[in-house]
């Protein structure tokens, strides 16, 4: 995962509640479907920030990409109520059909808190939205097929545990399922451990 810092600046100044949340969320266990790998994080949001991307492929296939920044801010923040916040985006391609179900937006975002209760991460101060886009081709173009896609944004604050802490890696694993579930992935079956996913190793042998 990739920590935002500027040039020159020792890692070891980061607070320490950021480097640890930084290590969770390197220990989130997925399902081998997903490869993740860090990315740059996001500046001038905040003043500590690290970043996942993720995309989903399925018999070689990508079915869906999501990315994943958590946001710290020592000093706290009114609007995240509280001192991390977790940004998330998911896309995939859904059935055109689908798009056409007036209830889509609420089944993407129920996807979201189910997955986040699956996986036990608390949280508040939940935000978002769920964005369908469908498009048909026509003229000389009309020989393609209708397409549709849906998009997940949202945000919410870790809450701390009974002893005060926080554990981030239940929060990757929950917005890997969204990514998964909205790339039409079923459900890993219950007693069934995720392995680890792949990450950095895409296009290797």
């Amino acid at each position: 995962m990739a920590a935002r810092q500027e040039r020159g600046v020792d890692p070891t100044v980061f607070p320490e509640a950021f480097r640890t949340a930084v290590a969770q969320m390197r220990a989130a266990r997925l399902r081998p479907e997903i490869f993740c790998e860090e990315m740059p994080a996001p500046q001038r949001i905040a003043p500590f920030a690290s970043a996942l991307s993720a995309d989903v492929t399925v018999d070689g296939e990508d079915v869906g990409t999501g990315r994943l920044v958590l946001l710290h801010d020592p000093a706290g923040n009114d609007a995240w109520d509280g001192t991390f916040r977790c940004v998330a985006y998911a896309r995939a391609e859904i059935d055109p059909e689908m798009a056409n179900d007036p209830l889509l937006g609420e089944v993407g975002w129920s996807w979201l808190s189910e997955a986040l209760a699956a996986h036990h991460a608390a949280y508040t101060a939940p935000s978002g939205t769920v964005t369908k886009v469908s498009s048909e081709s026509f003229g000389s173009m009309s020989d393609e097929d209708a397409s549709a896609q849906l998009e997940i944004r949202a945000s919410w604050t870790p809450a701390e545990g009974p002893d005060g802490s926080f554990d981030l890696a239940p929060h990757v694993e929950a917005w890997a399922e969204l990514l998964c579930t909205a790339s039409g992935l079923p459900p890993v079956p219950e007693g069934v451990t995720s392995m680890p996913s792949r990450r950095g190793q895409r296009g290797r042998a």
